[in-house]
């Protein structure tokens, strides 16, 4: 990271947001007594966040006396989210190790702990396996492929047995844990990504900007782009003026905003667009994101959706977000650790697409089939609202065995 950080901004960001840190955890916690329980949730990065934010604000709502406290290992989830209102305190994560552990726990002193789908952290986990303080890992997924099922896995394993009680997303999870003994701990209930984008869609308020941007044309919505997804839309965007495009890229550093404005000539930032001295029916037909936080709104205004990430290593991001408001989800052909993806392609929700060909076939015969548009549409919104409720499920769990009583 110290090396890295001579080049790469997340780098800084990480080593900067770690200085003096206990100092900075004793100051907050000193300043901000609480009666009420300590509730500790742990989130990788942004993503990992918004799929505990439904159960953490059903806690806050249930126990308003209680002491929320937010950690992330990544800067793309601290600094988006640093000053979300809904905790009491958001903090990075100190590095893994003995010491650290020890100190962050002291400080901290939680009485039930959230880790939120995966990041096992050997030392955390230990120190509150010996502390007696219940963690409970939410919305968790696991594959065959993981180290925990190798036979070289037998330290990640260990790891495992320090948790209380794990809710995972799907069968498949259920049964490999329980290959491993750990059957009496595991409950299958589901993903609280889908209460997540329920409630975001359920509140939604306009753009304006966007919203007149879109005015009186087809409109096409890709999130969370990265460089692979982008270079297939290239070619259909150039040749198709009359349809706006908004793409939402998931990083947007000063170089690959460039970058976006070379490949799309005909653009705006939406930082222009909200400027006011620009005028949003200016003929450009493609608007750049430059901000984060929007994208989740941005898919109401769509005809057809793009989630990216489909290109890369990784796989899709969440195609959720898009799904919710009853629209088709296009994306790349790697999407194999993603249930649900699979499960909205069956349901006639989704398209999966290898090629920029592809996909310009796909949008050139989907133009002639609004209806398909449509349907496709209804079909993806059916399987979100079908998904609910892993939130209240894991807040009876809580309540039953009392784990917020102090």
């Amino acid at each position: 990271m110290g090396l890295a950080s001579t080049w790469n901004q997340k780098a800084r960001m990480w080593i900067k947001g770690r200085e003096n840190i206990f100092d900075s955890i004793k100051n907050e916690i000193g300043s901000k007594p609480k009666s009420g329980p300590t509730i500790w949730m742990h989130c990788a990065s942004l993503g990992e966040f918004e799929q505990g934010r439904p159960l953490l604000e059903k806690i806050r709502q249930n126990h308003p006396s209680a002491r929320l406290i937010v950690s992330f290992f990544s800067p793309s989830g601290y600094e988006v989210r640093k000053n979300y209102q809904g905790a009491d305190h958001i903090f990075y994560l100190p590095l893994d190790g003995p010491s650290n552990a020890k100190n962050f726990i002291d400080l901290i002193n939680p009485n039930l702990v959230l880790w939120i789908k995966y990041e096992f952290w050997y030392h955390y986990l230990k120190q509150l396996n010996q502390r007696n303080i219940p963690v409970l890992l939410v919305s968790g997924i696991f594959r065959p492929g993981q180290a925990f099922f190798k036979s070289y896995g037998g330290f990640m394993r260990n790891m495992l047995g320090y948790f209380s009680h794990f809710f995972v997303q799907n069968g498949e999870s259920d049964s490999l844990l329980k290959t491993l003994g750990l059957g009496e701990k595991v409950t299958i209930s589901g993903d609280t990504r889908f209460d997540r984008v329920i409630a975001i869609a359920e509140r939604f308020t306009p753009v304006p900007a966007v919203e007149k941007f879109c005015e009186g044309h087809k409109v096409i919505v890709a999130g969370s782009t990265w460089t692979e997804d982008e270079e297939e839309w290239t070619h259909y965007v150039r040749t198709h003026p009359e349809i706006r495009f908004i793409i939402a890229p998931h990083e947007i550093e000063e170089d690959n905003i460039k970058s976006l404005k070379k490949e799309f000539k005909n653009y705006i930032l939406y930082s222009e667009l909200i400027a006011e001295e620009t005028n949003a029916d200016n003929g450009r037909n493609v608007l750049i994101i430059d901000n984060i936080g929007l994208l989740a709104k941005l898919y109401r205004y769509a005809d057809i959706t793009y989630v990216g990430g489909g290109f890369g290593d990784d796989g899709i991001h969440n195609i959720l977000e898009a799904a919710v408001y009853g629209k088709l989800v296009i994306f790349g052909p790697v999407f194999d650790k993603y249930f649900e993806a699979e499960e909205m392609l069956d349901e006639g929700g989704a398209i999966t697409i290898d090629s920029a060909l592809q996909l310009e076939a796909e949008l050139n015969r989907l133009w002639e089939n609004e209806s398909e548009i449509k349907s496709s549409g209804e079909a993806a919104r059916n399987y979100v609202y079908s998904k609910a409720g892993a939130t209240n499920f894991i807040l009876d769990y809580i309540q039953r065995n009392r784990l917020l009583t102090i």
